[in-house]
């Protein structure tokens, strides 16, 4: 697990399995005695597919920060702004985590969709990279990566559909 210390990862592209990958990472993160915190984005409070996770509890840790009971791009534009406050919100406590060094690893399932649809930015991105310290692995998923997050990642995986 050592090698993996500190590194910022990203799983993307457009097939699925990115979200299961990254939870693979915090199980493997908890079989060596380490803390990880999840947050989610975009999948909506209705999503329940991660609740298996209140089992591993407190080595892993779920927070999703949107209010609506459906996907964001089912909202109305006055529900996606209400909304966009939330995911914002998420992303300053996904600042604190690792500036308070909460936990171990760090994974923010989807968070690239947020890029994607505008409500967050490259820089605001960068900043949680920033707040990181060395030690504290950090893991962003999404179909979706530009350039500056490829540039500063220690390894970025893209997951296809091949059949």
């Amino acid at each position: 697990m050592d090698e993996e210390k500190g590194l910022t990862q990203i799983y993307c592209g457009p097939g699925k399995g990115k979200t299961s990958v990254a939870i693979g990472q915090a199980i493997r993160a908890i079989g060596h005695g380490k803390r990880a915190i999840v947050i989610q984005f975009l999948k909506g409070r209705a999503t329940s597919k991660l609740d298996y996770l209140s089992a591993l509890e407190p080595d892993v840790r779920l927070f999703r920060f949107e209010k609506k009971d459906k996907y964001y791009e089912d909202l109305t534009p006055e529900e996606k702004l209400e909304e966009n406050l939330n995911i914002r919100n998420g992303l300053n406590f996904a600042r604190k985590v690792l500036a308070t060094e909460e936990c171990d690893m760090l994974i923010l399932d989807e968070i690239l969709g947020a890029l994607e649809f505008g409500i967050v930015s490259d820089e605001d991105i960068l900043g949680v990279i920033g707040a990181k310290s060395q030690e504290t692995e950090l893991i962003m998923t999404g179909n979706i990566v530009t350039d500056a997050l490829k540039n500063v990642a220690d390894r970025v995986v893209s997951l296809e559909i091949v059949k």
